[in-house]
């Protein structure tokens, strides 16, 4: 990029290479590509739109977002801000997101604008658990079983039929753990629901005039978490890269592994399931699906996400074509790119708690073979917060993963596990 990025204001000059952007399916490289949510998911998206030659207008609260630090034109607003976003579509070509809290509304007043992809109905299914998991059960998809909470006695009436021990998760809002609640057994359910009543009305969990509401699912007894990027574009074509073996500490990804060290139709089922929910949505766009594996090799959908994932950022160095170019691809209306796995890999995140060790030993780091360090940008490192990742390649699982333990080694937090894996 040349130049700094410049606040957008709308300009006649910035318009489709390809032909009428309200109706055409392709946005060719020269086109401006409009990325809702400034987070290091849109930056790695501009990163590989610069590559083939798009230009970037981003809209984000914060003014020196990861992504507006890449981007050619930038709004600062809030993501609800309907004239910001106006503003953004008046500058693009095709519009996405990188965060799916971004506002259904706006997403869908940007429709009446320009291209927005993934569509608001996308969007606005993956925002909400409970239609989440009803259109993941009307498409036929293997779920846990649940319940819509908005009641003490939708709450008791629920547990009584799902059993224990369940989970009471706020309907919107909420990641990487957050707006959940366990419950183990009956004498949880008055602590559950005095929690529940703690979330603000408005807040995560809130639907229409302020109305709280809740989802309670049951426990999976799950072995192995999984994760399958797939994309989809406006033609019907689809891609699914291989199967991710994920581990989560403090209900924060920890770890990726590809391949996932499971049997090869366990991972062409999870792919399978990650297509049809792809194409039962008529999505465009990348998705990042996440599955429970039990130990009679089960596959239960979890719940998925509109946009490039944290799982997928081995697709980088890993495969032919990374889950970011390949989202520019789909949401452009071009062709897919091969998501074929060119060598093993594991992906560890650095957070907030990692960063100080991890620029102290950056020498050291890099020069641990097959590794790859990325930092997103963000100026506070605050523990818990993603602030950048690594990937190691190598000839096997088993290698990269001993290479992810050196990795592990030089910059896990004292009060973390020193292993980076579980065998």
């Amino acid at each position: 990029m040349t130049g700094a990025a410049r606040d957008i204001t709308p300009r006649a000059d910035i318009s489709s290479p390809r032909g009428d952007r309200r109706n055409g399916k392709v946005v060719g490289p020269g086109g401006t590509i409009g990325i809702l949510g400034g987070g290091q998911l849109g930056r790695m998206t501009a990163l590989a739109a610069r590559h083939m030659g798009y230009r970037i207008a981003t809209l984000d609260p914060t003014e020196d977002a990861p992504a507006a630090q890449v981007a050619d034109y930038r709004a600062v607003a809030q993501l609800d801000d309907v004239a910001a976003a106006r503003t953004l579509a008046a500058a693009a070509d095709v519009v996405t997101y990188e965060f799916e809290n971004v506002a259904a509304a706006v997403a869908r007043v940007l429709e009446d604008a320009t291209v927005v992809r993934p569509s608001s109905r996308v969007l606005a299914v993956a925002q909400d658990r409970v239609r989440e998991k009803e259109t993941f059960r009307a498409l036929g998809l293997p779920v846990a079983p649940f319940r819509p909470v908005a009641s003490w006695d939708d709450l008791v009436a629920a547990a009584a039929a799902i059993g224990y021990p369940c989970v009471l998760k706020t309907a919107t809002g909420g990641y990487d753990g957050k707006g959940q609640h366990w419950l183990h057994g009956p004498g949880d359910l008055q602590s559950a629901w005095t929690w529940a009543q703690a979330v603000p009305p408005g807040a995560g969990g809130s639907g229409g005039g302020g109305r709280r509401r809740f989802i309670l699912e049951a426990r999976v007894p799950f072995v192995r978490e999984l994760s399958v990027i797939v994309a989809r574009n406006p033609q019907g074509a689809t891609a699914a890269y291989p199967v991710a073996e994920n581990v989560h500490r403090r209900q924060i990804l920890h770890l990726s592994i590809v391949p996932a060290r499971v049997p090869a139709a366990v991972a062409e089922a999870a792919q399978a399931l990650a297509v049809g929910l792809a194409e039962g949505l008529g999505a465009v766009g990348v998705l990042g699906v996440e599955l429970f594996l039990t130990a009679d090799h089960r596959l239960y959908v979890n719940e998925f996400a509109p946009r490039p994932h944290n799982s997928g950022h081995y697709t980088i160095e890993a495969c032919v074509t990374s889950q970011f170019q390949q989202h520019v691809r789909a949401v452009c209306g071009l062709p897919l790119g091969s998501t074929a796995l060119l060598r093993p890999a594991a992906m560890i995140n650095l957070l907030g708690q990692h960063m100080s060790a991890a620029m102290g030993a950056v020498e050291r780091l890099l020069a641990i073979d097959g590794l790859n360090l990325h930092v997103y940008g963000k100026a506070d490192a605050r523990p818990g917060r993603k602030m950048g990742h690594v990937t190691i390649v190598g000839d096997s699982v088993a290698e990269v993963l001993e290479r992810a333990q050196q990795a592990w080694e030089l910059v896990r937090a004292p009060e973390e596990p020193p292993a980076v894996a579980d065998p």
